[in-house]
């Protein structure tokens, strides 16, 4: 800021403490294994489920429904505490996100590559899905008059209308969509696109106001966050016994067998997620420069993390704690990208949807043809792009996928079955792409100062804060 167009002035800066301060109970959770104790509890739910359904006939029906709404509880609870807190740590992450950044001129061009950079891999990883399952055929393996038979008056589980045709006149209304005139409503539809649009506006308003002016609310949202990973906490203690709830409530009402006959289904969205892993570690190779082996060793403890909670939004402390401890990258950078990662880059929920509607395609005998797979591509990278960042949600979004080139929602009611499963492989992969997409932007943008020095700076602040106990520093520059 200059007085006469002589005298320079410093400039106050505001630094929110990091949300990777937070990860330390998450941590605990890795050393626990919580993905074993998952794991079990999937496998003592597959079981339960058979027992308890009428396949066994070891109970009778009215008394396995009670017992299995109990048991399902805990799952419900589980679900409904990620949910609940996702849209407030997610707003509040990526607000303090954008006010950690160094400058507006590395947020300007930290955003106009992100973008294009999450639009471009979730396009290819649905692209992907398509290709596995255009080439494994999964849908040809389940008989489809049994799954018609199966899914008898559980068609209202999923709600089904008619696809939504967009003409090149409807355009500027769909971009004027974006824009959240009612922040309050977008929050409680849980419209995440929205929800971040309105963030970032907030957050870039924040970074060109005065510190002094900016530092209560940034103080609040940082409390926020605190609240949020508390529940979080809370969430991870009873995960193991969701699973097992839920794969309970599942194969009771599904059968075992129909589970089993979805085992070629399963096994090509594996195919194609291990496709996609493939993938970005020929981007972190080619385009970060970096030996892909040893990032994959680094972020281990987050990928086992995200496959145990089922949620990018739960892990996003860790996440950053690993992109700045372990893969050396800029806090300006990590701070600013899992947050919006963590709500728009759901490249393998993306590809899960492009497999599931080929499935449903193949099993009700629909020739899709080419305009309904590019279709397909479109409505799934708008809706990945977005998605909420909780367990189970890609259900939910692949209703809107499949009904938008005619496929009956109904038949979702089978995929739910391996649901589980297949989500915590996903939010794997969602994960690792936010910090694909972290490594890659911080060598194509860097920051205003070299990494040693940022960190060096981050680790003096912290000092700060825990002497003086303030969340929010202001340095003079």
């Amino acid at each position: 800021m200059a007085d006469d167009g002589q005298d320079h002035h410093p400039v106050e800066m505001l630094h929110p403490r990091s949300l990777k301060y937070l990860s330390s109970q998450l941590r605990i959770l890795v050393r626990r294994h919580l993905w074993l104790q998952v794991i079990i509890g999937m496998v003592m739910g597959l079981m339960s489920g058979y027992a308890a359904g009428p396949s066994a006939g070891l109970l009778p029906a009215d008394v396995s429904a009670t017992l299995i709404s109990w048991v399902a509880l805990p799952g419900r609870l589980f679900l409904a505490l990620i949910q609940m807190i996702v849209i407030p740590l997610i707003f509040a992450s990526v607000i303090r996100g954008l006010a950690a950044s160094e400058n507006l001129e590395q947020l300007r061009r930290l955003g106009m590559r992100i973008v294009p950079y999450f639009i471009s891999t979730t396009a290819i990883a649905i692209t992907i899905g398509l290709t596995a399952a255009m080439l494994i055929k999964p849908g040809l393996y389940v008989d489809a008059e049994m799954v018609k038979a199966s899914l008898g008056d559980m068609s209202h589980v999923v709600a089904t209308g008619p696809a939504e045709v967009i003409s090149l006149g409807d355009i500027p209304d769909k971009i004027l969509g974006i824009l959240p005139t009612n922040p309050l409503v977008a929050m409680t539809d849980m419209d995440m696109l929205k929800v971040v649009v309105f963030a970032v506006i907030v957050g870039i308003a924040l970074v060109m106001m005065e510190p002094a002016q900016s530092k209560p609310l940034l103080d609040l949202l940082g409390s926020l966050q605190a609240v949020c990973m508390m529940v979080v906490r809370w969430a991870m203690l009873i995960a193991p016994l969701a699973v097992f709830g839920l794969m309970t409530q599942l194969t009771s009402k599904i059968g075992l067998e129909a589970l089993v006959g979805m085992a070629v289904y399963v096994l090509t969205v594996l195919s194609g997620l291990a496709v996609l892993f493939v993938f970005y570690l020929l981007v972190v190779t080619l385009l970060a420069r970096r030996n892909p082996f040893e990032f994959v060793i680094k972020i281990k403890e987050l990928m086992l993390l995200a496959f145990s909670t089922s949620s990018s939004a739960a892990v996003m402390p860790l996440s950053i704690r690993t992109a700045e401890d372990k893969l050396d990258i800029r806090p300006s950078v990590s701070q600013f990208i899992v947050p919006i990662g963590a709500t728009i880059n759901m490249d393998g929920t993306a590809l899960y949807q492009g497999v599931a509607a080929v499935f449903l395609a193949q099993v009700f005998g629909i020739d899709v043809g080419l305009s309904g797979y590019l279709l397909i591509v479109l409505t799934s990278v708008g809706a990945s792009i977005g998605t909420p960042a909780t367990p189970g949600v890609g259900i939910v979004i692949l209703s809107m996928v499949v009904t938008s080139v005619g496929i009956p929602a109904e038949g979702i009611v089978l995929i739910m079955g391996v649901d589980r499963i297949l989500d915590m492989c996903r939010t794997t992969l969602n994960v690792t792409g936010d910090m694909v997409a972290s490594t890659v932007m911080d060598r194509w943008v860097g920051g205003a100062r070299p990494l040693q020095m940022e960190l060096a700076a981050e680790a003096r602040r912290e000092k700060v804060r825990r002497e003086t106990g303030e969340d929010i520093i202001i340095t003079k520059r």
